[in-house]
């Protein structure tokens, strides 16, 4: 199997992205936020920068960040190598 950081990495922000969602006390948060609504979402979940941003979003909270980690089966750290490899 070939592995490809910035392609694994959009994966994992994707999953993230859709945990995240899932859970409407952050989704909420996000939206609100982000002053986005959710046929946004849908046009800008493919926008690497837009998948960075997000992420950027999760780090800012520490246990968010953790939650979302767990649920998708990850480090939190790999989160953040992640929006790295996207912002690059």
């Amino acid at each position: 199997m070939r592995y490809d950081p910035p392609n694994d990495a959009q994966v994992m922000a994707l999953n993230a992205l859709a945990a995240s969602l899932a859970d409407q006390r952050l989704a909420e948060r996000f939206l609100s936020l982000s002053g986005l609504t959710p046929p946004d979402l849908k046009q800008r979940a493919a926008d690497p920068r837009f998948l960075a941003e997000f992420l950027q979003f999760l780090e800012a909270h520490e246990p968010d960040l953790v939650e979302i980690a767990n649920r998708i089966s990850v480090k939190p750290a790999d989160l953040v190598m992640a929006r790295h490899l996207l912002e690059s």
